[in-house]
């Protein structure tokens, strides 16, 4: 009997925190979740700073730079002290690190060299890229301006500005254009791959099976050692 009461009681207050934590507010959000997914009261609202804190990415045309300037002569000194012992003093990259300058009129060659000169097409990409990555281990350390100035140098070095003294600024940074810029194109894959399409995409037996026809132990195709007993293709 004693058993029988408490375990009424233990329900009755059970039932009486449940009411306490249903009020009416809690009802009325419970209502409208029902009608926009679920919630589950984790976490809160970004605030303006925050999202402005991790909003940094630039366009081609300029829009999310933010407001800042610095020179060629600043960036130099910059890159020296931050860059140089992975990219060289000159962009030409140390040991297997990127190279950053030279290359240019290389890309239809048989060794093309992809660096800022040669192959990126917007000023904006080299900010936006430095600016989220750079310097290696420490990215986002550097102020806005030493971004400008470590930026405008890398254009230097590539010949894309030509006076030591040039300022680079979120005003004019948009207007320079850099030599592959050509060699983008817009994505149109919505209009000239638009034949290749399907409504109703194939999902079983789309490819005819695949066929062995030989293997390269059968046809002798693979490489015979050397005469100096070093396996081919083994440096």
């Amino acid at each position: 009997m004693v058993r029988s009461r408490m375990s009424k009681s233990l329900k009755f207050i059970a039932a009486a925190l449940l009411a306490c934590g249903l009020s009416a507010p809690a009802l009325a959000q419970q209502k409208a979740d029902a009608k926009g997914g679920p919630r589950y009261n984790i976490g809160r609202a970004p605030t303006a700073d925050e999202i402005r804190g991790w909003d940094i990415d630039v366009r081609p045309d300029g829009q999310g730079l933010p407001e800042g300037k610095g020179t060629v002569a600043q960036g130099e000194k910059l890159f020296m002290d931050n860059c140089s012992t992975c990219h060289g003093e000159f962009g030409e990259g140390n040991g297997r690190w990127p190279v950053l300058a030279g290359g240019k009129g290389s890309l239809t060659s048989d060794n093309p060299v992809k660096t800022v000169g040669s192959y990126w097409p917007y000023a904006s990409t080299v900010f936006d890229y430095v600016r989220h990555a750079m310097p290696y281990g420490n990215a986002e350390s550097f102020s806005v301006n030493e971004y400008y100035a470590l930026v405008a140098y890398v254009l230097y070095l590539n010949d894309v500005v030509a006076d030591q003294n040039f300022e680079l600024t979120n005003k004019n940074l948009a207007t320079i254009k850099m030599p592959n810029e050509q060699g983008f194109v817009m994505d149109d894959r919505a209009t000239s791959e638009k034949s290749f399409w399907q409504k109703d995409p194939c999902m079983k037996d789309c490819v005819a099976p695949v066929k062995i026809t030989g293997r390269a132990a059968v046809i002798d195709v693979t490489p015979e050692d050397g005469k100096d007993g070093k396996p081919r293709g083994v440096e």
